[in-house]
C-alpha cells in the first residue's frame, strides 16, 4: 500500500487516544476506530506511521498490529483468548526439564525453578515439574489462579502477554514480563535456554538463530506493547 498522508496526529477524547492520518482517524482492519488506552502507546503508534516511507510496511509496524489484534480479536473473543494463554499452564515450557546432560539440567533448574517459586509465591499456582515426556497433571487449584490471573486483564494487555506467552512457551515467562520481573532479553534468554545449550556444543546454525532473533523480536515487542499500555 502506498503512502497516502503527509502528516500524523495525536488527540484525546476522555480517557481514550486516537491516531489521524491526513485528519482522518486511523480505523483497524474491521473498521472498527483505533481507540488507544494512553497517551504513551498512541505516540509509540503514531511514530510507526511517520516512520513509513512511499510504500507502507505493515511488518514495520508491530505495536499498531498488536492494538489492531487487541480490537478486532481480543475484544470481541476475550473468553477464548484468555483459555488460549492460560491453557499454556498445562504444558508450560518451565515445567518440562531433560534429566541428561546433567549441566543442561542444572541450568534449567536453576534457571527456571526460581520463577515457578515466584509464580507460585505471586498468584498461588504452584507447577509441578517432569523429566518425562509424557503430559502432566497440573493442580486445578493451580491452573484455576493463572486463568484468574490472565481472566482480570484489559483486552490490550491482554493481547501483549498472549504474543509474548505464544514466543515464549511459557505464560509464566509472559506473567514475569507483564510484571517487570524479567526484560526482554531475559525472557528470550530463558525461553532458549535449550537452544543457546545446544548451539554453544556444536555450533551456531544460521537458521536457529534466525529464528531466535525472530523471538526476541516478538518477545520485545510484546514488552513495550503491555508497558506502553498500562502507562497512564
Amino acid at each position: 500500500m502506498k503512502r497516502f498522508y503527509k502528516d500524523v496526529q495525536i488527540f484525546q477524547e476522555g480517557k481514550s487516544c486516537f491516531i489521524t492520518l491526513g485528519g482522518k482517524k486511523i480505523r483497524t482492519p474491521s473498521r472498527q476506530m483505533l481507540k488507544l488506552p494512553t497517551m504513551i502507546l498512541a505516540e509509540a503508534i503514531a511514530d510507526e506511521w511517520r516512520d513509513q516511507s512511499e510504500e507502507i510496511q505493515p511488518l514495520d509496524m508491530p505495536l499498531t498490529q498488536l492494538a489492531n489484534t487487541a480490537i478486532d480479536q481480543t475484544r470481541p473473543h476475550r473468553i477464548r483468548m484468555i483459555e488460549q494463554v492460560a491453557v499454556y499452564a498445562r504444558t508450560d515450557l518451565l515445567c518440562f526439564r531433560t534429566a541428561i546432560p546433567r549441566d543442561l539440567a542444572e541450568r534449567q533448574a536453576a534457571n527456571w525453578q526460581p520463577l515457578l517459586d515466584w509464580s507460585e509465591s505471586e498468584f498461588g499456582a504452584r507447577l509441578a515439574v517432569t523429566t518425562d515426556l509424557t503430559p502432566i497433571e497440573q493442580s486445578e487449584q493451580s491452573l484455576l489462579a493463572i486463568y484468574t490471573v490472565v481472566a482480570r486483564l484489559d483486552d490490550f494487555t491482554l493481547t501483549g502477554l498472549a504474543a509474548g506467552t505464544a514466543a515464549s512457551g511459557s505464560v509464566i515467562l509472559g506473567l514475569a514480563l507483564l510484571h517487570r520481573r524479567l526484560d526482554a532479553d531475559e525472557t528470550c534468554s530463558l525461553s532458549q535456554l535449550d537452544e543457546q545449550y545446544q548451539s554453544a556444543r556444536w555450533g551456531e546454525d544460521p537458521d536457529a538463530a534466525a529464528q531466535r532473533a525472530s523471538v526476541h523480536r516478538t518477545i520485545a515487542c510484546a514488552g513495550s506493547f503491555m508497558a506502553l499500555s498500562q502507562a497512564d
